[in-house]
């Protein structure tokens, strides 16, 4: 990570996550801001490696900053950063394009490891949030018929990419070209209603595929 984006407003959190950036990523040149609008201005200057996005802001939802940022730099790694665990928070997160959610409120120790997980592909998500993501496909999420929306190759590519590989790796492992698996993932992406690979984990998890 060479540029990293903290959106916080409250002053503690923020230099704390300062400090936990550090601790992850120490090459990094961490820059902040306290609000949407200087948020979207920091992303309309540069791109970014990775954000780490509270979703309560003093002039708005941290989600317009997810947005904003997948329109104009889609490989930037979105993370949230919040107190705020309830389902609707998280599936609005995931669907705006989050690749990870993490609640302030764990150690310090956790949240820099579930960061450098996302190194390898794995998505950050705290152990209470990744509970909450079974229990609400289980309530409202596709039913065991997903297996049958998906070829035998869209199923083994669901398997690897929840397992964390990149589609570099995972066109490695299955013999194919990496345009190839991009082209699966869309398609997989659309078969079941979702956006991300935090959510393709949850899925393949479901499905029995992890």
């Amino acid at each position: 990570m060479n540029n990293l984006l903290i959106v916080e407003d409250v002053a503690e959190a923020r230099e704390w996550l300062t400090g936990i950036a550090r601790e992850a990523f120490p090459q990094s040149a961490i820059s902040t801001a306290q609000t949407v609008a200087g948020a979207v201005a920091r992303v309309d200057e540069q791109s970014w490696d990775m954000a780490l996005i509270d979703l309560g802001l003093p002039d708005g939802s941290g989600l317009d900053v997810i947005r904003r940022i997948r329109k104009q730099t889609p490989d930037t790694i979105c993370v949230v950063t919040t107190v705020l665990g309830e389902d609707a928070h998280i599936v609005a997160a995931l669907s705006a394009g989050a690749q990870g959610y993490l609640l302030k409120g764990q150690p310090s120790t956790l949240i820099q490891r579930q960061l450098g997980q996302l190194e390898q592909g794995m998505p950050a998500l705290s152990p209470t949030i990744a509970r909450r993501i079974m229990e609400h496909f289980q309530r409202t999420g596709p039913i065991e018929s997903d297996t049958e929306k998906l070829t035998a190759r869209e199923l083994e590519v669901l398997s690897l990419i929840a397992k964390g590989l990149r589609n570099a790796d995972v066109a490695q492992a299955l013999g194919l070209a990496e345009t190839t698996i991009a082209t699966h993932i869309k398609a997989i992406y659309r078969k079941l209603g979702i956006s991300t690979r935090a959510e393709a984990a949850v899925h393949a998890n479901r499905l029995g595929l992890t």
